[in-house]
């Protein structure tokens, strides 16, 4: 299970140390203290990653024109919601309950505590905190790969699909590939490393977001008949970056809580660590973004800028705790290079996804992963969980969205698509003071 594969590193040597009485010089700590300070940090930063759903929201809010806010922001807080209830349904036991290779039990998650019949502590618990604590950490990660899909195709699905392409993407396919890794599966056996998941998490986001972009097909106006392509600007810049920002200081709960244990003095420090590395991979990647905007487009791109931060924290994600602050900058940095010249080659391609989520979540994530090299990981197990994880979730997510495209549809009308699928699917807008002047934005 992923609480026991990250134990088995820096935790695991933590807490026999410090986990029940002992005869350290340094710390006692009694079993149920290291249960508390467990229990609490997958709340503290479970509460960090449940933030980043309004991070993304925001963000999605400010880089979609004014006529698809209200759309985007209901999308959002939907598949957060339904996230949570799938992820309780059949999710969580899927990827973690008696996963036998490539995946687990089709049954509803009920917690389990260590204790006796009249409610006392009994310190039996091997994970060593408490099953809800660790419910609510691993749901908020499957609500942020909704989240990704969400913002790629904007502008231009119906609600209803992309509702049920998320009770599928949240219930069935995450868990599925998350329990070969971080379940104790087949991934993991291999010795495949994603400390907070670049691949497991923001690649899988991508993936999907990527089969959906081509079988859903470019926004109306996007491209000429003779390849050149026309902008389409978001509307409210000021409040994609304040999404950015939110989703910067939740990613601390992102990869922070992903130690999986605050139990000991070691623990803690550990979590200092990936605090400090998170921040500065983010940073990196925006004065990378900033510096190539400068040079290639004589200009500094602010929308570059914002996605340079999420590919440098995209990129630091798969192992946030190893690297050297150096590293850290290098790996960060890296991850905002590649978005800045990912996003204008996938357009070139006629890939419409809206405000770069594929180049930030899937090629900074495949970066990342790859980049777990440096900290010891074999470069042919990393390739080999990238590429396992990449096949299965761009088979099962084009058969989904090919069902739902063939069947109920994914595309509004066009007449609803330039109208603007605020009053087209929600019958409201976000700024109703323009007017009808709105409907032409």
């Amino acid at each position: 299970m992923r609480k026991f594969n990250k134990l088995s590193l820096t935790a695991v040597a933590a807490s026999a140390a410090f986990i029940g009485f002992t005869q350290s010089a340094s710390a006692e700590v009694s079993v149920e203290t290291a249960f508390i300070f467990n229990t609490l940090s997958f709340m503290f930063h479970g509460v960090l990653v449940m933030w980043m759903a309004a991070g993304f929201a925001m963000l999605e809010a400010g880089l979609v024109r004014t006529k698809n806010t209200t759309m985007q922001l209901t999308k959002n807080i939907a598949l957060y919601s339904i996230a949570g209830i799938m992820f309780w349904a059949v999710g969580y036991n899927l990827m973690y309950m008696d996963v036998s290779g490539y995946m687990g039990s089709f049954a509803i998650w009920s917690a389990e505590d260590p204790f006796d019949a009249e409610g006392a502590f009994t310190g039996d618990d091997a994970a060593g905190y408490g099953a809800a604590s660790d419910w609510f950490f691993q749901m908020v990660f499957v609500a942020a790969t909704a989240s990704i899909v969400s913002g790629a195709l904007a502008e231009r699905i119906k609600l209803l699909p992309f509702l049920i392409f998320t009770v599928v993407l949240t219930g069935i396919l995450y868990p599925i590939q998350g329990s070969w890794t971080w379940g104790g599966g087949w991934l993991s056996e291999m010795g495949f490393s994603d400390f907070a998941g670049s691949t497991i998490v923001h690649s899988v986001g991508g993936w999907a977001a990527l089969t959906g972009a081509i079988i859903l097909g470019a926004r109306k106006g996007k491209y000429n008949a003779d390849g050149s392509i026309n902008p389409m600007p978001g509307a409210n810049l000021p409040l994609a970056t304040l999404g950015t920002f939110i989703l910067w200081m939740g990613w601390f709960g992102f990869n922070g809580g992903s130690q999986l244990a605050m139990g000991s003095a070691a623990d803690v420090v550990a979590i200092a660590t990936i605090y400090v590395n998170t921040n500065l991979a983010a940073a990196a990647g925006v004065v990378v973004a900033i510096i190539l905007t400068a040079i290639l487009y004589k200009k500094v791109d602010l929308t570059m800028a914002l996605n340079g931060a999420l590919g440098g924290l995209v990129a630091i994600t798969a192992e946030p705790l190893a690297p050297s602050p150096m590293m850290s900058v290098f790996i960060g940095g890296i991850g905002g290079l590649l978005v800045v010249f990912a996003v204008p080659l996938l357009d070139k391609m006629k890939v419409d996804y809206v405000f770069g989520a594929v180049s930030v979540h899937l090629v900074a994530g495949i970066w990342g992963t790859i980049a777990v090299v440096f900290s010891g990981a074999s470069i042919v197990t990393q390739l080999t969980g990238i590429v396992a994880i990449g096949a299965f979730m761009v088979i099962t997510t084009s058969i989904v969205w090919f069902i739902l495209k063939v069947s109920i549809g994914l595309r509004p009308s066009e007449e609803d698509e330039m109208m603007g699928l605020d009053r087209a699917e929600c019958g409201m807008e976000a700024y109703p003071e323009f007017g009808k002047g709105s409907q032409t934005i």
